[in-house]
C-alpha cells in the first residue's frame, strides 16, 4: 500500500469516527478534569496529582475503549443477524415480504404513488428487495468495524485526558490549577463546536453545554475531595 493510499484510508477512517473522537475527548476531559482537581484541592504534592490523574485517564481510556468495542462489535452482530433474517425470508417467501412493503413504505412516510413505484421496480430483484427491506429496519450499508472505532476511543480520550494534566506536571500546583483550567477550557469550547457541527445544531449551545459539564465535573470533584479531605483530617 502506498503512503498516499494509507493516508487516504487514515483520512477516511478519521472521517468515520468523528463522532466516537468527539465523543471520547469529551469523556476524557471532563472525568479527568473532575477528577485531577478533586486531588489537586486537598494536596500539595505534584506526585499524588499526576499518578492521580495518570491512573484515572489510563484506565478510563481503556474501559471506554473495551465498551466501544463490544457495543460496535454487537451492533455489527446485530445488523449480520437481520441480514441472514432477510435473506431466509426472501428464499422462504419473497412475494410475502414483496405484498407488505407498500404499507411499510406508507408508514415510513411516502406517498401510496411513492411506494407503488419502488414496490414495482424492486418486487423481482431479490437484492434490490433485499436492500430496501434492510433500510427500511435501519440497518447500515457498511457497519462499522470495532476495532477501528476502539482505537479511535482510546487515543481520543488518552489524549484529551492529558491535557488537564499536563501542567501539573510542568508547573507548581497553585500555577498549574490556573494553567489546567484555561486549557481545558479551551478544549471544551472546541469540543462543544464539534459537536455542534456533527449534530448540526446551534454552536453556542454545543459550547454552553460542554463547558458546563466540565465545569460542574471540576466542582464536584473539588467538592468531594474537601469533603473527605475535611472527614479524615478531622
Amino acid at each position: 500500500m502506498t503512503i498516499a493510499a494509507s493516508w487516504q484510508r487514515l483520512r477516511t477512517s478519521l472521517v468515520n469516527s468523528a463522532g466516537t473522537i468527539v465523543f471520547g475527548m469529551e469523556d476524557g476531559t471532563v472525568s479527568i478534569f473532575g477528577l485531577i482537581f478533586g486531588v489537586a484541592a486537598t494536596t500539595s504534592s505534584t506526585a499524588a496529582v499526576v499518578i492521580a490523574g495518570a491512573s484515572g485517564a489510563v484506565a478510563a481510556a481503556v474501559s471506554m475503549m473495551a465498551g466501544v468495542f463490544l457495543d460496535v462489535e454487537t451492533t455489527r452482530d446485530e445488523i449480520a443477524a437481520r441480514r441472514s433474517s432477510l435473506r431466509s425470508g426472501l428464499v422462504a417467501d419473497a412475494d410475502a415480504l414483496a405484498a407488505a412493503l407498500p404499507l411499510r413504505l406508507t408508514a415510513a412516510g411516502l406517498t401510496q404513488q411513492q411506494s407503488a413505484a419502488l414496490v414495482g421496480a424492486v418486487k423481482h430483484d431479490r437484492e434490490a428487495l433485499g436492500g430496501l427491506l434492510l433500510a427500511l429496519q435501519g440497518a447500515p450499508e457498511a457497519p462499522q468495524n470495532p476495532w477501528e472505532q476502539a482505537l479511535w476511543m482510546l487515543l481520543a480520550d488518552f489524549f484529551a485526558a492529558a491535557v488537564p494534566i499536563l501542567p501539573f506536571v510542568m508547573l507548581p500546583i497553585p500555577q498549574a490549577r490556573l494553567v489546567s483550567a484555561a486549557v481545558t477550557i479551551a478544549l471544551l469550547v472546541a469540543l462543544g463546536i464539534g459537536r455542534a457541527r456533527i449534530a448540526k445544531r446551534s454552536t453556542m449551545r454545543g459550547i454552553a453545554e460542554t463547558v458546563s459539564i466540565g465545569v460542574a465535573a471540576a466542582l464536584a470533584g473539588i467538592a468531594i475531595g474537601v469533603l473527605i479531605n475535611r472527614a479524615f483530617a478531622g
